[in-house]
């Protein structure tokens, strides 16, 4: 006896083809993808199982309108409105909702068989994974020390802080009460211990080793997102998504500010200098640790870490190099464009989400670190101009890299929205 073919989901029922549209939907968006390739890839899959889909995607909502061609227009219309978290980059769940949803509509996999593969990816992460988690909190901070030539102490005080974040927010993770907090708390933390080490220990790169304790929590991807979905005409999301952004460096800044403050009631005086000695061999040996790291935190699959790896080191060195050649900005858009034309390559060829590649490709150049480091400097400095120079810094930084995003998808256009 033969068994028999899986039925595609185009000869699904009208009920269950929303279903599935429905939990794509959820899945894309929780997994970090943004709005406009998000509404273009729910589009493509909707033609593709025949159904008409007016989809809005929104950092904290989807709302989905459905209807069935072959019934009169408003005899069939369905909306689902789906309240939801941000998103949070997953690079292996991603790809296997891609996978499973092309298999899916291929008729390669029934809609049960579907389900419970998407079902799987919702198990909890085992305790290897959490902890490998928190490593690559403390080896992302070290790195950017390192890239940074901090003295060693800066970058050990750095480690230390990424781990000890990182233990805190497996922690905030099963105590939602903590969520509206935990940014500016984890800063208070960091910059708590950084204030002591000065104090009692040896002098730090104070500001720098606090950002880059910090660096994991910096919403620099979200700015620079929330500007990729403006330039796409996605203003609602891309308002959104800013604001968003904003109110976490706020956050941030204020638990930093908070810990100098009672600093400063303590009678504390943190020894600060500026200093940089690291040799070059330093730098290149942290883009590695770094480049591993965001492999780690961005949950690729094991199989793509090299990948991952590659696309990170690769974006930073374009723009490191680029920008010796012909300024920062230059740097930072060519790379972005190579990153996101690389991104698009990949999906075409491999016919694998692009994300990742160009997710890692421009984490390096996002301007997280520069809009906490310009509050900083305005807040401690109670100097409007300094305000101005941080704020000019962010948005040179921001036009250079959607000017590469959107440049290199003219370059060569992706044949896949993820």
């Amino acid at each position: 006896m033969t068994m028999s073919s899986p039925i595609p989901l185009s000869n699904a029922s009208y009920a269950d083809r929303i279903r599935f549209m429905v939990e794509l939907a959820e899945r894309l968006h929780l997994y970090g993808t943004t709005a406009q390739r998000l509404e273009a890839a729910l589009l493509l899959v909707a033609e593709r199982l025949r159904l008409e889909c007016e989809p809005w995607s929104s950092p904290t909502a989807l709302i989905l309108t459905f209807s069935d061609p072959q019934h009169l227009p408003g005899a069939s219309d369905t909306t689902r409105v789906v309240r939801l978290p941000p998103g949070d980059n997953d690079l292996y769940r991603l790809a296997e909702t891609d996978r499973i949803a092309e298999a899916l509509i291929a008729g390669e996999m029934d809609l049960a068989s579907a389900f419970e593969a998407m079902d799987a990816l919702d198990k909890p992460p085992a305790r290897r994974t959490r902890a490998l988690r928190v490593l690559g909190f403390g080896l992302v901070a070290a790195a950017v020390g390192g890239m940074l030539r901090l003295p060693w102490l800066d970058i050990g005080v750095s480690a230390f802080n990424g781990l000890a974040i990182g233990v805190l927010m497996q922690i905030a993770e099963d105590r939602p009460r903590t969520k509206e907090a935990v940014d500016a708390v984890l800063a208070m933390f960091a910059s708590a211990v950084a204030i002591l080490v000065a104090s009692f220990v040896a002098p730090l790169n104070q500001n720098t080793v606090i950002i880059a304790s910090l660096i994991v929590l910096l919403p620099g991807l979200s700015l620079t997102n929330a500007m990729n979905e403006l330039s796409s005409d996605h203003l609602v999301s891309g308002m959104a998504r800013f604001a968003g952004a904003i109110t976490t460096v706020m956050k941030l800044a204020v638990g930093a500010i908070i810990a100098l403050y009672v600093a400063d009631l303590l009678g504390l005086e943190p020894a600060v200098r500026a200093l940089r000695p690291q040799p070059a061999w330093v730098e290149w040996v942290a883009l590695a640790a770094a480049s591993l790291a965001f492999a780690v935190l961005f949950r690729a699959e094991r199989r793509d870490y090299p990948l991952v790896m590659a696309a990170a080191a690769s974006g930073y060195l374009i723009s490191r190099f680029g920008g010796a050649a012909w300024g920062s900005g230059a740097g930072i858009f060519l790379a972005a464009l190579v990153m996101t034309a690389a991104g698009n390559a990949y999906a075409r060829w491999w016919h694998r989400p692009g994300a990742i590649v160009r997710v890692p490709g421009i984490i390096l150049l996002v301007p997280g670190s520069a809009s906490l480091r310009g509050l900083l400097d305005l807040i401690q400095q109670q100097d409007v101009t300094a305000g101005q120079v941080a704020v000019l810094g962010v948005i040179n930084i921001l036009l250079a890299l959607i000017a590469g995003l959107l440049f290199g998808n003219l370059m060569l256009p992706a044949r896949r929205n993820l």
